[in-house]
């Protein structure tokens, strides 16, 4: 969607990390509570890699709560009036031309699980953090925007499908007890769902594994904590459930392409 005015953070914040590639300006923008409100001058991707909830207005005069799923595709046409705050956030992807030439779509939508868009940007994210000499930044921005403007419809939630609602049920149970073992069983009676039939509505709403999913929110609860706390990275790694400092760093270096201890000392103040 757009570049999210920040509120104060009264924490050291991760940076908003950039890259300009051709007609293309993509954004990751770090998880933390944000409010904005504005009229698209141009129309804007978004992706969203963690579930997130607060308050929009997307093309409308009405407030609404909402609920973002994780690895949720978003689109806002040129001239859509946007109202949107979270108390949270949550780490987002923002592409967008800068040519002047507009994006095919003229209705906004979010949550949308597209399995292709959702490689792209997690690839765009690995990229942002890691950059390599063999980043195709403009291939991946198109390939992204042709998912983002195909046109496909949005189905609606099936019954006992793991919807926004059970989403926030989910990641509030995850949280609870990220620094301890959480499992598939335990996720599943949590909804009143069998384990398989959770996997595979998992699968189908997030486009990841459970055990992909928990992964990701330990290595975002790590993110937050070498941010913003003063603990030490073995303090830090049994707080998020990783077995050992070597575990944690292990994780780090295969999803985020960094070390611990190299991604703290970016957090760092200039």
């Amino acid at each position: 969607m757009s570049h999210r005015n920040r509120l104060p953070p009264t924490l050291l914040s991760d940076p908003v990390r950039r890259i300009e590639a051709g007609p293309w300006a993509i954004e990751l923008l770090p998880g933390r509570a944000y409010a904005t409100r504005y009229v698209a001058t141009q129309a804007g991707i978004g992706f969203a890699f963690d579930s997130q909830r607060g308050l929009h207005a997307i093309g409308s005069d009405r407030i609404r709560p909402f609920d973002a799923v994780p690895d949720g595709l978003a689109f806002v046409p040129t001239g859509c009036d946007v109202l949107s705050e979270s108390a949270t956030g949550g780490e987002y992807l923002r592409v967008m031309r800068t040519d002047g030439i507009g994006l095919v779509g003229d209705r906004a939508f979010n949550n949308r699980i597209d399995r292709q868009a959702t490689a792209l940007a997690w690839r765009m994210r690995t990229a942002l953090l890691h950059a390599s000499v063999e980043d195709d930044w403009e291939a991946w921005a198109l390939a992204l925007s042709a998912r983002a403007t195909d046109g496909e419809a949005v189905p609606s939630p099936a019954h006992g499908s793991i919807t926004g609602y059970r989403m926030r049920l989910l990641d509030e149970f995850i949280d609870a007890g990220l620094d301890g073992p959480l499992s598939v069983p335990a996720m599943a009676g949590l909804l009143g769902l069998s384990e398989g039939y959770f996997m595979r509505a998992f699968k189908n709403a997030t486009g990841k594994s459970p055990h992909a999913y928990l992964i990701d929110r330990r290595l975002a609860r790590a993110r937050a904590l070498m941010r913003d706390s003063t603990a030490t990275l073995t303090e830090i790694a049994y707080a998020c459930g990783f077995n050992s400092q070597a575990h944690m760093a292990t994780t780090f270096k295969q999803r985020l392409g960094v070390s611990p201890a190299q991604l703290r000392q970016c957090s760092k103040p200039s």
